[in-house]
């Protein structure tokens, strides 16, 4: 596995959201590595009112207005915290969602951290996965494409064009989950037949 580079990573949220199927979140911890395969995203891109930038900057949501490929951590219903990483130019607010990812490295560790042996469980969803890989607010505002412990991953070599097609063909798009506002715009995005895919299957195309 190798890092992914900035150069290589859309700077529009839709695309992000989409070329982000099929890659690797890596967390290096002092005990081991822990990572997964992102299977789904939801993109909130600029002027959505579903968004947490829509109405502009705060002391909250800073990190959505950094230049694509940096961390904002929030936490949801005061329960979980949630992955998102920007996705915009510096200075306009994006950003995409990690909903699910298939577990690969650190296994063991994801049923420490989630309290359950069954697989299905640790990493389908955006709180669970968050819980699985040691997600927190401390991560808030990382830079991905630095030398840090959480950052981007591919499997593949980048120039397969093949390759990419093969990822491209398996992607659907549906409805987002969870939101009153924009609920309609199809902007989630999923690896078709992976079962780590989260919420209803009606929902999917």
């Amino acid at each position: 596995m190798r890092r992914l580079r900035l150069a290589e990573v859309p700077s529009d949220t839709v695309e992000l959201a989409r070329f982000l199927i099929g890659k690797i979140v890596v967390h290096d911890l002092t005990v081991g590595r822990l990572s997964g395969r992102i299977v789904e995203t939801e993109a909130y891109p600029p002027g959505d009112p579903a968004s947490h930038h829509f109405r502009g900057p705060t002391q909250r949501n800073r990190s959505l207005f950094l230049r694509y490929g940096h961390v904002y951590v929030y936490f949801n219903y005061g329960a979980h915290f949630m992955l998102n990483i920007s996705s915009e130019p510096m200075g306009i607010g994006g950003g995409v969602l990690i909903r699910a990812l298939e577990p690969l490295d650190g296994v063991t560790l994801m049923q420490k951290h989630r309290k359950t042996t069954q697989l299905l469980n640790l990493t389908r969803g955006p709180g669970r996965l968050a819980a699985a890989l040691r997600i927190d607010r401390s991560l808030d505002g990382l830079d991905l494409f630095a030398r840090g412990p959480l950052w981007l991953g591919e499997i593949a070599p980048a120039n397969s064009a093949k390759h990419r097609n093969a990822i491209s063909t398996q992607v659907g798009a549906a409805v987002r989950i969870g939101i009153t506002r924009a609920a309609e715009r199809v902007l989630r995005f999923y690896e078709r037949g992976n079962p780590f895919v989260s919420g209803p299957k009606r929902l999917l195309t």
